[in-house]
């Protein structure tokens, strides 16, 4: 199917939801998403008790929804039917003669077709290169009773389908648009695996031929599963599938759906198996996940395992430009659902390797003629303009000589108008550079804009790296080359290492009376509220007490921290000059046995090769930077720590660690429940939450006692003030960075 529309929507009615979006061709001729919706059905179409006229009068007003969210006009629309209701086979033909092809293959349809011929709709495509000495092509067939009931529904809503794909044959050609590199891979493959919720379709996509497989068996196997083991209703084990992860259940919920992750990745190795024992030259090099299926967790991983290639869920698609007014991450958010649309529309849109129409020929006829019809017209209205203008041509040049005096007389105005436009021309130009003064103005608020980069820039270049530690310059190269082993060659307690994993930047006129740092910071498993202003005295005292605990535990002989006085004098003076600068929280955490000789050695004055991170900071003003540490008082300055947890209530910030169990990290260890929480360093996957020490029979021991427990990594929360020298100069400027700064918010951060 050629491209006859400037934009296609493209609709699959799924079972679940109704998917579709809008393509058309960009400048540079490629596919560009000017618009999409999904919208879910009222019901599962094969859900239980769902008979025929319902599931009708579902589609009904699942298609409503969609004309009245989104104009159609003119629009191509290209629609899909599932593989179980279609049919496909690939075929050889001998080497004849082109204008003899057709003949053969509608002998060869005839043959392989399981049905009367008169009783389908079928279409063919060639797959083989032109030059290309044997004929391979694609034979394609659904009965007219399913398309016919399909197109009922687009009719009765006022849409004209202009043409009907294979399901599969869709997420082919949106494969070889997406991956062009396949084409010149050879025997190189990807596998397509969409998981709906009746049936799974399997399409190995090659440069040159494509092979698919109807799997019976999708979403709603597992939602039955759930049902049969707790007793539900359908709608109801359908509710508990979809929150599983988030239920108190999930581990009795997984469980009752392991079966079926069993059933469907075997069917799925069976099937891969069949196809590599007939195309033993192709290397599978991954495979792609698209439908609700996917979103089940572990599915992927289990699929990973079992089939021993890479799998995964598309993010986004590489090759679809994103029209203005479209929502980026909603799209992505729908990618996995996608696929199928994403096919047909490039089909709509003319730019696709598989052409074949299952559109009925009587209206495909129709819509031939009527798309003919206008070019007709055009052709008829041409005719007659033309031969009005040679009419009126003769008259023209007969009048001509007679308007010569009219003419000078328009060419003396057109000249006193130019000298009028010239003389308008200078004085705008005199206009010009008063405004360009004014603009010049305005765009001074912009003066600022850097600054909160640099400040970043400066306080990560003062974290632990290779030029502050020269004796650990290894560790850092190899971090940032992501060498695991190379970063595990030190012992994690050895490793001068601080991960920031939030920071936020507050700007402050004067910060001698800003306050210090956020009101809450969210913990790993809760959120617990911060009242520092109210509590100052009885928080530093407690964290005072568990650094000294937390010290002995680690068998360090160092005194628990005590900030020292340092900087301005705290407290606002009568009439003294605002002092602009920043308000800063850092949260991260350190795997070093001694957080406090990291943070702020005592003792080490000029020794700079032994100065911590907050040391560095406090000789920021050496270099002449813009910025200095305001003051270590109390109310300026404050420090605190504690080791990794992963216990629920406790209070590590949140973003510390990647969350998992103690079953998934040491399988087949008891020495913790399977369901034990415990925090893991995201690169090399060790243990950094404290976990408890084992007893005299090798168990965990139980008790709240620190003592009980192995300390692994310590996290921190430092809130300090950073004065701005570039500011203190000007007070006009501190308005304008005031405009231009407002507040920095930097999460998720992770330097070496």
């Amino acid at each position: 199917m050629g491209s006859k529309f400037d934009s296609v929507w493209a609709i699959d009615v799924g079972n679940n939801s109704l998917k579709a979006i809008r393509l058309t061709r960009n400048h540079n001729d490629e596919a560009e998403v000017i618009g999409f919706d999904s919208i879910r059905h009222g019901k599962i179409l094969t859900g239980v008790g769902v008979k025929e006229t319902e599931r009708a009068e579902l589609i009904a007003i699942s298609l409503r929804r969609f004309a009245e969210q989104n104009d159609v006009g003119k629009d191509g629309i290209v629609i899909s039917v599932p593989s179980q209701n279609s049919f496909a086979r690939f075929v050889n033909l001998p080497p004849v003669e082109a204008k003899r092809v057709p003949d053969l293959v509608k002998f060869e349809a005839s043959q392989q077709i399981p049905f009367d011929i008169n009783e389908v709709q079928w279409d063919w495509q060639v797959m083989s290169e032109p030059d290309s000495a044997e004929k391979r092509v694609g034979i394609f067939a659904i009965k007219n009773d399913v398309v016919d009931s399909l197109l009922d529904n687009f009719d009765a809503e006022n849409m004209t389908v202009t043409c009907v794909q294979m399901a599969p044959m869709a997420l082919y050609n949106y494969v070889l648009y997406d991956y062009p590199e396949l084409e010149k891979s050879g025997n190189r493959a990807i596998v397509v695996i969409d998981i709906g919720a009746e049936n799974t379709d399997l399409v190995v996509c090659s440069g040159s031929t494509v092979w698919q497989r109807c799997i019976p068996m999708g979403g709603n196997a597992f939602t039955r599963a759930i049902a049969e083991a707790f007793k539900l209703s359908f709608q109801k084990a359908e509710k508990l599938k979809r929150t599983a992860p988030m239920s108190k259940y999930a581990r009795q919920v997984f469980q009752a759906m392991r079966p079926v992750f069993t059933d469907l990745a075997s069917e799925i190795q069976r099937s891969l198996n069949f196809y590599g024992s007939s195309n033993a030259n192709v290397k599978l090099v991954k495979a792609l996940a698209f439908g609700g299926g996917t979103k089940m967790r572990g599915l992927l991983k289990y699929l990973r395992q079992t089939l021993q290639i890479p799998v995964e869920r598309p993010a986004s698609f590489k090759r679809l430009s994103l029209g203005g007014g479209v929502s980026v991450a909603k799209l992505h958010e729908n990618v996995a659902d996608f696929g199928i649309v994403y096919g047909l529309g490039l089909q709509g849109l003319g730019i696709c390797r598989i052409e074949s129409n299952l559109l009925p020929r009587n209206i495909a006829r129709s819509m031939a003629w009527a798309n003919k019809a206008k070019y007709f017209w055009a052709a008829a209205c041409m005719l007659l303009v033309v031969s009005i203008l040679c009419f009126a041509r003769t008259n023209i040049d007969r009048l001509s000589y007679k308007k010569r005096g009219e003419t000078r007389k328009q060419v003396k105005q057109v000249i006193n108008e130019a000298q009028r436009s010239t003389r308008s021309l200078k004085k705008q130009a005199a206009i010009g550079v008063e405004s360009e003064a004014r603009i010049k103005k305005e765009f001074q608020l912009f003066a600022y804009r850097n600054v909160v980069p640099l400040l970043y820039q400066t306080i990560v270049s003062e974290l632990p790296n290779k030029e502050n530690n020269l004796s650990q310059s290894g560790l850092y190269e190899a971090f940032s080359a992501r060498d695991v082993a190379g970063v595990k060659a030190i012992a994690r307690k050895e490793r001068k290492q601080i991960f920031l994993t939030n920071m936020s930047i507050s700007f402050a006129s004067d910060v001698n009376t800003a306050p210090l740092g956020e009101k809450g910071i969210s913990t790993t498993r809760t959120q617990k509220k911060d009242n520092a202003a109210e509590n100052a005295a009885a928080n530093a005292a407690f964290y005072r007490k568990r650094a000294m605990r937390e010290a002995k535990a680690l068998g360090i002989e160092t005194p628990a921290y005590e900030p020292t006085e340092w900087g301005t004098a705290g407290g606002a003076k009568a009439g003294a000059k605002s002092e602009p600068g920043f308000v800063v929280t850092l949260v991260g955490y350190s795997p070093y046995k001694n957080m406090f000789e990291l943070m702020d050695p005592s003792g080490v004055a000029d020794k700079r090769d032994e100065w911590g991170f907050v040391t560095r900071l406090m000789h920021l003003a050496d270099s002449n930077g813009p910025f200095k540490l305001y003051s270590k008082k109390s109310q300026h300055f404050k420090l605190q720590t504690g080791s990794v947890s992963a216990e629920e209530g406790g209070d590590t910030p949140s973003g510390i660690g990647v969350l998992d169990f103690w079953s998934t990290v040491f399988p087949g260890k008891d020495f913790l429940s399977g369901n034990e929480p415990v925090l893991l360093d995201p690169m090399t996957k060790e243990i950094i939450s404290r976990i408890p020490k084992a007893d005299s029979q090798g168990k965990a021991r139980v008790g709240n006692k620190l003592d009980d427990y192995e300390v692994n990594d310590q996290w921190f929360i430092l809130r300090m003030k950073l004065l701005w020298n570039d500011a203190t100069s000007d007070s006009s400027s501190s308005d304008g960075a005031a405009a231009a700064v407002s507040t920095y918010h930097k999460p998720g951060i992770r330097k070496k």
